[in-house]
C-alpha cells in the first residue's frame, strides 16, 4: 500500500509505469503510452488504497471502445448508472449481481471519447438516504456525503481523475464540499438520464467529480461542449447568509471578503427567504415524484427498502394539488432568479451547511444545494481555503450558462 501511495504522489513522466497521474489535467497532458502504463497498475493500487475508505463496489477495467480526447483515461461510475459488463446494484443487497445489457447514455458518451470504465462506486441505497459504507478520505471518522459517496471519495483520495455522480437534492455538490474536491451539476436536462435510476425526474441531474475546477473545464471541452471564456462581471451572494453552521458561515464570509479584496465586485442579493422556501418545496417534489418512481419496488420489497420505504409511504400521501403548488413556486422562483442573473451572472452560495458530519449514520443536509437543483441551474462546488475539514463554495449561473460558471469557478479558485 505504501508503494501505491507514493506512486500517486510522485510526478509522472512518459517513461514511468507508476500510476502517478492524479488530476484529469495531468492525464490529458500525458502521452498515450504513459496513460496505458498507468492504467495497467492502477487497479492494484486502488484496491490497496481503498481498504480503509470503501469507495468502490468493484474495480474491473472495461475494454476501450472509442478513440478521442479522453482515450485511455479511466473514470468511475456511480452504482445507479448502467454499465455494460458490470453489475448495477443500486447500493442495495436486494439487487446484488443485477446486470443490464447496455451502457447508460452518459457512459456511452464518455466511452465514445475513449475513456475507460474502471469500475463502480458506492452509493447510498437507491441514491437516497441509507448511507453507503464509504468513509471520507480527509478524515475516516466522517461521512463523505451522499448519495454519490464513492465517486467523491475515489476522486478525493486520488484514485481516479474523473467520476460520475447524480444529484436530486445535493448528492454531487455536498459530497464534493465534504471531500474537498470539485463537483459539477450541469443544467438540468443537458445530459440524458437514460440508463440512470430515477428518483424525481423534475430534479434528477447527472454530475461529475474532478480534483480541480481546471480539470472540470478540461472535461467540458473534451465532451465538445461550448468552451466559453473568462469574463468580468459582478457576482452575487445571498444576503443575509442562510442559516449555516459557524464554520461554513465564517469560511464563506472570508471567501467573499478575499474576492472583494482582489478586485471582484460581489453584491448582496435579497434571496435568502426564497432559497429557504425553495428547499422546502423541492423536498415536496422529490417525495411526490420519488414515491411514484419507486411505488412498484415498494410493493415488491416493502420495508426491506429501508429509508426508501418511508419515502414512498410519505410521498404517496402528498396530494397532487400540493405537488402542483410546489412546482408553481419553483417556476416563480426561476423567473425571479433569472432577473438576478441579468445583473450578477454568477451567484455564490455555500456548497453545504457545514463540514462533513462525524460518523456514517447520516450523509448530511442537502438544503444548501436543493434550491439550485430545483431551479435547474448549473452549479459547481470548489474547495475554500480552510484549516480542518473541507468546506466548499458553490457557484451557480443561469440555465445553459454552464461554460460561464465553469470559467468563473476556475477564476475564483485561482483568486482564493
Amino acid at each position: 500500500m505504501a508503494d501505491c501511495i507514493l506512486a500517486f504522489q510522485k510526478p509522472m513522466t512518459a517513461q514511468s509505469i507508476d500510476p502517478t497521474l492524479h488530476s484529469l489535467d495531468s492525464w490529458l497532458q500525458a502521452g498515450r503510452d504513459a496513460r496505458r502504463h498507468a492504467l495497467e497498475v492502477l487497479p492494484a493500487c486502488i484496491r490497496a488504497l481503498d481498504a480503509p475508505i470503501h469507495a468502490w463496489v468493484t474495480v474491473a477495467p472495461q475494454p476501450q471502445t472509442g478513440d478521442g480526447t479522453l482515450a485511455g483515461i479511466p473514470f468511475a461510475v456511480k452504482d445507479i448508472i448502467e454499465t455494460e459488463g458490470l453489475p448495477t446494484e443500486y447500493g442495495s443487497a436486494l439487487y446484488q449481481g443485477r446486470r443490464e445489457t447496455g451502457d447508460a447514455v452518459i457512459v456511452r458518451l464518455l466511452r465514445g471519447a475513449g475513456a475507460i470504465v474502471l469500475g463502480k462506486t458506492e452509493t447510498a441505497a437507491f441514491a437516497y438516504k441509507t448511507p453507503a459504507v464509504t468513509r471520507n478520505p480527509r478524515n475516516l471518522e466522517h461521512t463523505p456525503g451522499g448519495s454519490s459517496s464513492g465517486s467523491a471519495a475515489a476522486v478525493a483520495a486520488g484514485m481516479i481523475p474523473l467520476a460520475l455522480g447524480t444529484q436530486t437534492l445535493g448528492s454531487v455538490l455536498r459530497p464534493a464540499s465534504y471531500c474537498g474536491i470539485t463537483g459539477f451539476k450541469p443544467t438540468h436536462g443537458l445530459f440524458s438520464m437514460q440508463g440512470v435510476l430515477s428518483m424525481a425526474p423534475s430534479l434528477d441531474t447527472l454530475g461529475f467529480f474532478t480534483d480541480t475546477p481546471q480539470d472540470m473545464v478540461r472535461l467540458w471541452e473534451a465532451l465538445a461542449q461550448p468552451h466559453g471564456a473568462e469574463e468580468d462581471f459582478a457576482f452575487g451572494v445571498p444576503e443575509p447568509l442562510p442559516e449555516l453552521e459557524p464554520a461554513m458561515t465564517e469560511a464563506l464570509k472570508r471567501a467573499v471578503a478575499a474576492l472583494r479584496g482582489r478586485g471582484l465586485e460581489v453584491r448582496g442579493l435579497p434571496i435568502t427567504a426564497m432559497l429557504d422556501r425553495l428547499a422546502e418545496e423541492t423536498r415536496v417534489v422529490m417525495f411526490y415524484e420519488g414515491a411514484r418512481s419507486h411505488e412498484a419496488r415498494y410493493r415488491q420489497y416493502g420495508d426491506q427498502l429501508q429509508d426508501l420505504a418511508e419515502l414512498v409511504r410519505d410521498g404517496l400521501q402528498i396530494a397532487e394539488a400540493r405537488y402542483r403548488e410546489a412546482l408553481a413556486f419553483i417556476a416563480e422562483s426561476h423567473r425571479r432568479i433569472a432577473e438576478c442573473y441579468e445583473t450578477t451572472p454568477v451567484i455564490l452560495a455555500p456548497a453545504a451547511t457545514g463540514p462533513a458530519p462525524q460518523g456514517l449514520a447520516s450523509t448530511g443536509d442537502p438544503r444548501a444545494n436543493s434550491p439550485w437543483t430545483a431551479l435547474g441551474t448549473p452549479a459547481l462546488s470548489i474547495p475554500m481555503p480552510v484549516s480542518g475539514l473541507p468546506l466548499g463554495l458553490q457557484l451557480t449561473a443561469a440555465r445553459g450558462q454552464d461554460a460561464r460558471v465553469l470559467h468563473a469557478a476556475r477564476r475564483v479558485a485561482r483568486l482564493l
